[in-house]
């Protein structure tokens, strides 16, 4: 059986979290550690990892390159690796960009739903596209190996980036919207040329994302992925579940606003829920990545496919991204 990767979650870390990766086999985990934080408050998220490290040494262990996902493997453990939701870390430095590269971090999304400095978030009325410290900071991630993440960017701000990119780029966690039309996913016009030039989509759970929201079916999913396949190819493709488990209701709005707004903005969410949505029934936590193994069989994928995307393909990809571009 291939490797096991959940290349995006933002989960209330706990040891009871750490059990349940270790339950559910997962080799690895692309978590969040920064949304809205400046460079000194993601330090202080980096310190709080270093402890959870050294607290449970038999349970995780911190990740920088592929090599650390068979590691982890062989030691019965999962992999930590690093990632920004926003590019708020580096501030207006460039060459921030190397120093969180040396701290461990391996994505960066461009925007988190709002205009940023770099890009335009999917939550504008108008897409600019991506400004010149953005095109900068592209070829600066690009020489260092800190990878390109656009999940929650504007769609021409998404093509520029593949386009200005001269490394493969990243969509962690969405789906596509000719399944379910919401902001934060996309559709061929940008899934094409991501996968064209190598890049990965990592398709997401989180209920906002889901055809039916939290009523959605495991069939409807894994159809959805077996198309996907069809259209982009198989080797492409990934998950990134974007689970928040355990997290209180209250975390929404440093998500959703950070120190931008007064006023709440729901987002993906509803005025009436603010709150974090019920996940569907068939995946719940780190021991439910099963359901979804199977389910890929069961809409006809082969064994091969299936571990592609339940982890090999995301291996390949930290693979070949995660070091100097040396060409």
């Amino acid at each position: 059986m291939g490797y096991l990767i959940d290349n995006l979650q933002y989960a209330n870390w706990s040891e009871k979290v750490f059990r349940q990766m270790r339950e559910g086999g997962v080799d690895a985990v692309h978590v969040t550690i920064t949304y809205h934080e400046s460079f000194r408050e993601m330090v202080l998220q980096l310190e709080a990892w270093n402890r959870r490290f050294e607290q449970f040494p038999d349970l995780i262990m911190r990740g920088t390159v592929a090599a650390d996902v068979a590691t982890a493997r062989a030691t019965g453990r999962t992999a930590i690796f690093f990632g920004f939701q926003n590019p708020s870390p580096i501030e207006d430095d460039i060459g921030l960009i190397e120093i969180v590269h040396q701290l461990g971090v391996r994505f960066m999304q461009l925007t988190y739903n709002n205009q940023s400095l770099l890009a335009t978030g999917c939550y504008e009325d108008y897409d600019a596209g991506l400004t010149r410290f953005g095109k900068q900071a592209i070829a600066e991630m690009n020489r260092v190996g800190l990878v390109v993440d656009m999940s929650h960017s504007g769609d021409r701000s998404t093509l520029e980036a593949i386009d200005a990119s001269s490394r493969p780029i990243a969509i962690t966690h969405a789906n596509p919207s000719w399944w379910h039309p919401a902001l934060r996913n996309f559709d061929d016009d940008v899934f094409k040329p991501l996968v064209a030039r190598g890049g990965m989509m990592g398709f997401s759970v989180y209920p906002h994302h889901l055809k039916d929201g939290s009523a959605c079916t495991l069939e409807s999913f894994c159809e959805m992925v077996a198309e996907a396949a069809s259209r982009y190819g198989a080797e492409n493709l990934g998950i990134g579940t974007d689970l928040c488990q355990d997290q209180p209701d209250s975390i929404v709005e440093w998500m959703r606003v950070g120190r931008w707004s007064k006023a709440m903005d729901y987002g993906e969410g509803s005025a009436d829920a603010p709150g974090f949505p019920a996940m569907p029934s068939w995946f719940g936590d780190n021991r439910d990545f099963g359901n979804i193994r199977d389910g890929l069989g069961a809409v006809g994928m082969s064994d091969a496919e299936v571990d592609g995307v339940m982890g090999d393909n995301w291996f390949r990809f930290y693979d070949e991204n995660f070091g100097p571009d040396n060409s």
